[in-house]
Parts: structure tokens; C-alpha cells; sequence
């Protein structure tokens, strides 16, 4: 046998489910396909610059990976608590009220909504933070914008801001997003810093590996097939154990388990650039509350994190949601376009430095969306199964969902 456990699938979950396991004494072998760990959340390093493999951030509210990561190591840079939003040919901050309440009063006299919607945001919020987690997930749900709409927000105040502000949040601008899941995110932003590590968002799987029992993660081992107590791997290898964890995408689960019920996923764009000089000063998310053109957000990563370039440029990211063909040429000369109209004739010095394409960025998260701390691990004699899709679409979903595998996988071996 080749351990107790194998576990298919290195990234957040897969290190979470190891790292428990670990702590438990329980032997295990982690596989993954790629290069190196991480999934989904890897950080490539390219001319002097960090490129998270698409525009993402950390809520030190996670209450999960609160637990589990070391906050200080990390090295958190955070973002302004709010956004900055582009509407009728200007940029207007829209700050939380809660922290920011004497610049909340200038923003009242911004086109972002009505005086009302503003006061409702404050309502809105302390209701998405009332009860426990478990409570909010078993709330009465809809969509997002029907949620948004039964609360009474203006149509100016949802295009404006909470399109894109939700929409880039869920890769969803449609906005066809649980209400749940509104309410789960409107928390963590609430309640913590929206942050980056200073060593790019990687840095969180990486902190989980450096635990890791020395030979216990094994890269560039894709598996083929799996049959009851074993599987084999590309190479045509056959490992053998008493139990055995999916930790992989939701699709790749099902090639692996067919009948194992997973989601679609939503897709995202994002597009680097190198610029002499920012084009927004300050550590804010800029959201397009116009509602034309390709970008839904964009942000200066090193007005947040100065470390994600050792140059003298700064980093620029920008986000462009749903583009279905990755190989339309003209959607890089759209970006600039736009950016070129928010920003003038200096965004003719900014170069491209790579572009992403991310077909499965995040699973599709709509009603009837299950209470994620009441979801089965079990799903096969033996077989467990845990991921962001096993819980809810975010770094502390699969955190949750792999630490909750593995305690499913010992009470099982024990029995």
C-alpha cells in the first residue's frame, strides 16, 4: 500500500486535507498534475513583476483560513476599505461608512445611487453580518439582483456600483449569484482587510506546503483513472491506499467519479500591464460603474503591494468577465481603447506584459445554494471529495471544504 490516504489534487482543499491529516498523525501521499501546488492560486513571476494567474485578493475576515494561515508571515498589504467607481466621465471613492464615516459624507453628493441607497448600504451590511455563518445559509435566498432589488436599491445604485462591484466579486455580472453568497461576501469585505500577501497570492498554498512531511506531495503526477482502493497515473503507475480524497476542480472530479454532481464554471480575462507612472493613486479597486466597454474592474496592485514589482513600474491589472473566445485578437485593442479613455495619452507608454485566460476561474453559485457546513464528504465507499465547489467559491470555501475531508476520512479509517 502506498499510504493511508492519497489525495488527487495539490491545491487549496488537497493542502488543507493534507495538512489536517498530518496533524492527525495519518499517513498520505498528495498528487498533482501541474508543476507545482497551488491550483488555481499560483503566482507566476515575469519581468521584475508578481502576476497572480488572475486578479484576486484575500479577506483576512476568512474565518477559516483565519485559523489555519499565519497572518504576519503572509505579509498583508491591504486595500482601501471601498472602491473608487468610473461614472459619467469621472472617477468618485465610495468608502466604507463604517470606517471611512467623515468621507462617507462627501461621497453622499456623488451619482452613485440616491441618498437613500447609501443609507440603505449601512442596513444592508449590518444585516449580512447578523447570526452566525451557518444561519446566513439557511436564509430565505434568491439572486443577487432580485435581493438587491426586494431591498429596495435604486437601478442607478446596482449598475453603478453593485454590478460591478458583486459581478467581479462572483466573475458574475449578470448578478444571477445566491443571495447567500452576497450576504457570505459582503461579510468577510465588512468585517476584514481586503488584502494582498507581499509575495503574491501564491504565497498562501506555499505557506501550507512548507508543512507538509517531506516526500509527501508528488508534482507532475496526473491521474488517469481511478478504481476502488487505488489509482493509476499517467505514467501508468498504480498507487494503492485505504482511502482516497478528490481534491481537484469540479469537472476533473467528475471524469474521475462519474455521477459525482459538480457545477459549471464562470470565466475570466485578465490582462497585465507595466506602466512608467499610476494611473489611480492609492490602494483602491476601481470598478467601470458606466456599464460599457470590456472592463468590469481594474486595479494598481503596486499602489496596494509595492512588492509585486522590482522595478520602477507599476503593475497594472485589469479584468474582463464572460469573454468567451480567448483567441479574439481585438480584445486587448478594446482594453486600451478604453483605458486610453479614462486615462489619456499616458496609457500609450503602458506595456502588456501577459495575458490570462481562465475558463474554470470559479464554480457558478445560484439558487438553490446548499449550506456548505452541512455538505457530504463521503461519496463513495472510501472515496471523499472536497474543493471550492464542495462549499462555497472562495479561498476560505476550500480551505473549509478539504479540513472537513479529512476529518471525514479519519472518523471512516477508524471505524
Amino acid at each position: 500500500m502506498t499510504a493511508d490516504v492519497l489525495i488527487i489534487g495539490a491545491g487549496l482543499a488537497g493542502l488543507s486535507c493534507a495538512t489536517t491529516l498530518a496533524n492527525y498523525g495519518i499517513d498520505f501521499l498528495l498528487l498533482e498534475a501541474s508543476d507545482d501546488a497551488g491550483g488555481r492560486i499560483r503566482t507566476d513571476h515575469a519581468d521584475g513583476f508578481l502576476l497572480d494567474r488572475g486578479f484576486q485578493v484575500y479577506s483576512t475576515a476568512y474565518p477559516e483560513a483565519r485559523r489555519i494561515l499565519d497572518y504576519p508571515a503572509l505579509d498583508l498589504h491591504h486595500f482601501f476599505p471601498g472602491a473608487a467607481i468610473r461614472c459619467l466621465g469621472e472617477w468618485h471613492r465610495m468608502p466604507d461608512p463604517f470606517r471611512h464615516p467623515f468621507q462617507s459624507i462627501q461621497a453622499l453628493f456623488t451619482p452613485i445611487g440616491t441618498l437613500s441607497d447609501k443609507i440603505r448600504v449601512a442596513t444592508f451590511r449590518h444585516r449580512a453580518g447578523t447570526g452566525t455563518l451557518s444561519d446566513l445559509f439557511q436564509r430565505p435566498e434568491t439572486s443577487t439582483l432580485q435581493h438587491l432589488q426586494n431591498f429596495g436599491f435604486s437601478s442607478s445604485m446596482i449598475e453603478r456600483f453593485f454590478r460591478p462591484f458583486l459581478g467581479g466579486v462572483f466573475l458574475d455580472p449578470e448578478l444571477q449569484t445566491s443571495s447567500r453568497m452576497a450576504e457570505f461576501a459582503l461579510r468577510m469585505f465588512a468585517s476584514g482587510d481586503i488584502s494582498l500577501p507581499a509575495c503574491g497570492m501564491g504565497a498562501i498554498p506555499q505557506q501550507l506546503v512548507s508543512r507538509l512531511p517531506a516526500g509527501r506531495l508528488r508534482t507532475q503526477a496526473r491521474v488517469a483513472s481511478m478504481q476502488k482502493a487505488s489509482v493509476t497515473l499517467e505514467s501508468g503507475e498504480t498507487l494503492s491506499a485505504r482511502a482516497i480524497v478528490l481534491a481537484t476542480d469540479g469537472p476533473a472530479a467528475t471524469k474521475l467519479v462519474p455521477g459525482l454532481k459538480s457545477s459549471p464554471y464562470r470565466r475570466v480575462t485578465c490582462l497585465y500591464y507595466g506602466a512608467p507612472e499610476p494611473p489611480f493613486s492609492g490602494p483602491f479597486l476601481l470598478l467601470n460603474g458606466e456599464g460599457a466597454g470590456p472592463i468590469n474592474n481594474l486595479c494598481v496592485l503596486t499602489q496596494i503591494a509595492p512588492t509585486y514589482s522590482t522595478t520602477k513600474s507599476q503593475l497594472i491589472s485589469v479584468s474582463v468577465l464572460n469573454h468567451a473566445d480567448p483567441s479574439q485578437e481585438d480584445l486587448a485593442t478594446r482594453v486600451h481603447q478604453q483605458l486610453r479613455e479614462w486615462f489619456g495619452s499616458p496609457v500609450e507608454d503602458w506595456q502588456p506584459i501577459r495575458t490570462y485566460h481562465i475558463t474554470a476561474a470559479q464554480p457558478v453559485q445560484v439558487p438553490p445554494f446548499p449550506n456548505p457546513f452541512s455538505r457530504q464528504t463521503h461519496v463513495q465507499d472510501g472515496v471523499f471529495v472536497c474543493g471550492d465547489f464542495c462549499a462555497t467559491g472562495t479561498i476560505d470555501g476550500a480551505l473549509l471544504s478539504g479540513r472537513r475531508a479529512a476529518e471525514d476520512v479519519r472518523k471512516w479509517l477508524k471505524a
